[in-house]
């Protein structure tokens, strides 16, 4: 008879992870992404590791109910992590839907045939923007491939130099007597303005940073052949790298932070029927605001509270998932911070507002969902990161353990789930989820963050419009201090912490029956994520560069010499470099490229194979570059991820590798 094997409990948990990476492995020549079936299979999975998870936690890992402080701490993390799991079930949920509009816009490519292509208005809203950044907005929305449009800027700055450089291109310059309702306000006067002229059919929004691609209008107004369509929103893409890309020198492998939200999540609310405007990037219809009495000023967030109220009147919102709009990202943390603290506080302000989702009012259940999981994201997930890196501390200063747990125990349960979700959502959405690096994100702004959380649910009003800085001098190296400086004492309280667990008797390695094994490896962890939080801290200093989307054929006429055809390799605005053929330093000439025109160039430096150009485009030039580098080609920037190249690019700054 043969002898029955019994496998150990670290065995048996070791071998259920491996089961899910083994499955990882397999799930990629099976899974598509676009099947509502398979999302709801993966989703549904991870509802349920999550929830086994929890049990697990409540029912064998809490200190004993009681007047003690290790109750206080064991139960107060737990109640924390709770509310953490609840988003993200609530995101899983989420999910397991998708809806993909690009065949649609396809099918109703000219819904409006044999009538004319409907009227169309073009709102910029600005306040304090720099020229640089107005000036590719403005040329951008004016290079519209779209028959009849017009362009508005509505400036709350009220600066002259801006209306004269409106008047000169072509676009209606608008100011108002007060800044009362800010971005929102701003807007609905502007759209009395129009209403007053004869209101066209349509109206584009975009932040004053924002480009529309050539064919926004012509892409986005396909969708509203529906006539329940309200508005149609589109993905914002960035043409710079924000800040953790940047400071951590991944602008070349790990895509911005609001990507996952844009490529994944809004298609998969689409699938619910309930995507969100969110500002710019967006078109309406006139009638549909018209109804609902223009932007909603109830809170900061007032392109979320727009879709609430166009619900409510039975209008839909409806969500294109192509990049057809590029814009700037924050440049530096504190801005970074300022915008989601604001988005943050804009949520609450909801939740709290008339279309909340406990008020009296038209939403359907959906769209009531819909604020309490955007809420709830704000309320639970920043507090539960900052408790994260503080309670494993209480064990190594004042032996509180807060967590009692076996090892086995801790694979079976939270091991398996973390993986699992890693690979589906990961199968889902490719790349977007990379340990640590999306731990820092959510740290560097969650003291800000849980603060206008608590803020907003308690005083919701009275709060103003905080508006993101864009451009200004970002030539030097900064330190950001005040941010940096609760991370540095939790950097240093966490090295002095383990290195007491070294040299006391309090801990033994071998031991792991009361959770100090947990606390050693999570101590260990929020170590390298501190690390990196410290390392993100420090602004480096950028400039814009453009490069060419691939080599393109030139001519580059030298004085004195005749016209020879070249290979340009990358193109700015006052650069270029190019190859094919040497010339001396300080050779003069032209540059003639088919998609803009003859600019000025001078040789700057020569190369093995080439030269590098300054270049002193004209007006007309310089507008066609503006066209050239915002208005044309694909999304911008880096939207998939690659391990090999993280860890690369992240070797390379941490070493102060200057090509990072």
């Amino acid at each position: 008879m043969p002898q029955i094997v019994w496998l150990s409990e670290t065995q048996s948990a070791a071998l259920q992870m491996l089961l899910v990476l083994g499955l990882a492995l397999v799930m990629p020549a099976v899974v598509d992404r676009l099947d509502n079936r398979h999302r709801a299979v993966l989703m549904m999975v991870s509802v349920l590791l999550a929830l086994r998870y929890a049990w697990w936690r409540g029912s064998e890992t809490l200190a004993p109910f009681g007047f003690t402080i290790d109750c206080l701490a064991s139960w107060s993390l737990f109640a924390l992590e709770l509310g953490a799991l609840a988003s993200s079930i609530s995101g899983s949920l989420l999910m397991s839907r998708i809806r993909e509009r690009k065949e649609e816009a396809d099918d109703n490519a000219e819904w409006w045939s044999p009538d004319p292509a409907p009227r169309a208005a073009v709102l910029i809203a600005t306040y304090n923007e720099d020229r640089e950044i107005l000036e590719r907005s403005i040329v951008g929305a004016l290079a519209l491939d779209w028959p009849e449009f017009e362009v508005f800027v509505l400036d709350d700055g009220r600066r002259d130099w801006l209306r004269d450089f409106c008047a000169a291109r072509g676009a209606r310059y608008v100011t108002r007597p007060d800044n009362k309702g800010a971005k929102a306000g701003n807007i609905n006067h502007g759209l009395e303005l129009l209403e007053d002229e004869g209101a066209p059919e349509f109206f584009a929004v975009l932040d004053a940073d924002f480009v529309p691609h050539r064919n926004f209008l012509r892409r986005t107004l396909a969708l509203f052949h529906d006539p329940k369509a309200g508005l149609v929103q589109t993905p914002q893409h960035f043409f710079n790298a924000d800040p953790i890309q940047h400071n951590l020198g991944l602008s070349r492998s790990y895509p911005d932070e609001q990507r996952f939200f844009f490529d994944h999540m809004q298609p998969a609310r689409d699938g619910w029927g309930m995507a969100i405007c969110c500002g710019t990037s967006s078109v309406a219809r006139w009638q549909a605001v018209s109804e609902v009495g223009g932007l909603p000023t109830d809170s900061v967030t007032e392109d979320f509270l727009l879709t609430l109220a166009l619900q409510e009147r039975g209008w839909e919102t409806h969500y294109l998932n192509e990049p057809l709009t590029e814009g700037l990202a924050p440049e530096g943390l504190k801005e970074y911070i300022t915008q989601r603290a604001r988005w943050c506080l804009g949520l609450m302000q909801i939740a709290r507002g008339r279309l909340g989702p406990l008020a009296r009012n038209g939403l359907r259940l959906r769209d009531r969902w819909s604020v309490v999981d955007s809420a709830f994201f704000w309320l639970t997930t920043y507090p539960f990161r900052l408790a994260a890196f503080v309670y494993p501390l209480l064990y190594w200063y004042f032996n509180i353990t807060v967590v009692d747990a076996e090892v086995p125990d801790v694979l079976s349960y939270f091991g398996v789930y973390f993986l699992w979700t890693m690979v589906a959502f990961n199968l889902l959405s490719p790349g977007m989820l990379v340990p640590m690096l999306k731990d820092v994100s959510q740290h560097l702004g969650a003291i800000q963050i849980s603060r206008a959380a608590v803020t907003g649910i308690l005083k919701p009003r009275g709060h103003p419009f905080s508006v993101t800085a864009k451009g200004g001098d970002r030539s030097r190296l900064q330190i950001q201090w005040r941010l940096m400086a609760p991370y540095l004492v939790l950097t240093v309280l966490t090295v002095v912490a383990l290195l007491l667990g070294v040299v006391s008797d309090r801990f033994a390695f071998y031991d792991a029956g009361d959770g100090k094994a947990v606390v050693l490896f999570w101590t260990i962890y929020n170590l390298f994520v501190l690390s990196l939080i410290l390392v993100a801290c420090v602004e480096l200093p950028r400039r814009e560069r453009h490069v060419a989307d691939r080599p393109e054929r030139a001519i580059f006429a030298a004085e004195g010499d005749v016209p020879r055809r070249i290979w340009i390799a990358s193109l700015a605005r006052d650069t270029a470099r190019i190859r094919g053929r040497t010339w001396p330093g300080g050779t003069r000439g032209i540059l003639r490229i088919p998609s803009v025109g003859d600019i000025e160039a001078t040789v700057m430096t020569a190369s093995s194979d080439g030269a590098r150009l300054l270049l002193v485009p004209d007006e007309a030039t310089n507008q066609a570059l503006l066209r050239r580098f915002y208005t044309e080609g694909g999304a911008p920037g880096v939207v998939g991820t690659s391990p090999s190249a993280i860890f690369a690019d992240l070797a390379r700054r941490l070493t102060f590798d200057r090509s990072a």
